[in-house]
């Protein structure tokens, strides 16, 4: 019961001071980036169709926050448990571990992502083109 009400106390002093002062806004709306930066929420930019691709059909697990990066951590250092932060990746090694699975990471059939569509990706995991 102490806990619960520590957390109501602490929620009330979060939308307190939330409320004092407007939240930067974008074009768009609210800001997103301070969130994403402090790992609120996921990043969800691109800056190529590969990588747009990967964001698409892979940051849900791959990216800040994602169980895939958070198994790799417990793994090896996390600093490079992100997919993207890694230059150790080949082309066929990612593709090898989407068809066929590895670990926690289960197959991702075609039908979920496509031979073309994976190509793009490994390329860009590879530090390859991707495109």
């Amino acid at each position: 019961m102490k806990r619960l009400i520590v957390a109501a106390q602490f929620a009330a002093a979060l939308l307190v001071a939330g409320c004092t002062e407007e939240a930067p806004r974008s074009e768009e709306g609210v800001d997103r980036s301070a969130a994403s930066s402090f790992g609120m929420i996921q990043d969800r930019t691109s800056s190529s169709p590969a990588e747009a691709l990967f964001v698409e059909k892979c940051s849900m697990c791959h990216r800040n926050m994602g169980m895939g990066t958070v198994l790799l951590g417990r793994r090896m250092d996390p600093k490079v448990a992100p997919l993207e932060d890694r230059d150790d990746l080949t082309a066929d090694y990612v593709t090898q571990a989407v068809r066929v699975g590895i670990g926690n990471m289960p197959i991702i059939p075609r039908g979920e992502v496509s031979d073309e569509q994976l190509q793009q990706i490994a390329g860009y995991l590879a530090k390859g083109d991707g495109e």
